[in-house]
């Protein structure tokens, strides 16, 4: 895992001092859906050109939890190529996890708990904005370390699929 961090850290670095043009985000609002092992809803409001605040508002269950995040992120946007861009960013997130009562195998009882979720959030992705339609395309990772459930890093439980109407 430790190889795999120091290896987004050097994508993020390479990508960001080779590209020094501005990214041009082409809306200063977009919201949608993403969709990933968190579902929910995202909203990205633009500052600058190049830098944006994004709200997710996220959803993820199974049968043995459920888990409730609102998730704040600082974003910087760099331009790929046409209509495409990346973006890298960091943030944070405060929800709340819910064990579900459940029998194991054993015949063992476990009653439904819950507590508070706090973790600090990254992101890096790349963004396609449909020429002539008011459409963008997200694909990202979105890494994030739990303080209070579980305490742990988790890097592939954030990936995720944004479609999202830009005005």
């Amino acid at each position: 895992m430790k190889k795999i961090l120091q290896l987004i850290l050097v994508l993020v670095i390479t990508l960001s001092s080779t590209n020094l043009a501005k990214a041009q985000l082409p809306s200063q609002h977009a919201i949608g859906a993403r969709f990933g092992s968190a579902t929910g809803l995202a909203y990205r409001y633009t500052m600058r050109p190049d830098l944006a605040l994004e709200g997710i508002l996220s959803i993820q269950s199974n049968s043995e939890y459920s888990r409730f995040r609102l998730v704040g992120l600082y974003e910087y946007h760099k331009p790929l190529f046409n209509d495409f861009s990346w973006f890298w960013g960091f943030g944070g997130s405060v929800g709340s996890f819910t064990s579900k009562a459940f029998t194991n195998k054993e015949g063992q009882r476990f009653d439904k708990y819950s507590e508070m979720a706090l973790s600090i959030d990254g992101i890096v992705g790349a963004e396609y904005k449909i020429p002539e339609a008011p459409i963008a395309l997200t694909l990202d990772i979105k890494p994030y370390f739990d303080f209070l459930q579980e305490s742990g890093f988790r890097i592939w439980d954030g990936v995720g699929f944004s479609i999202r109407y830009t005005f």
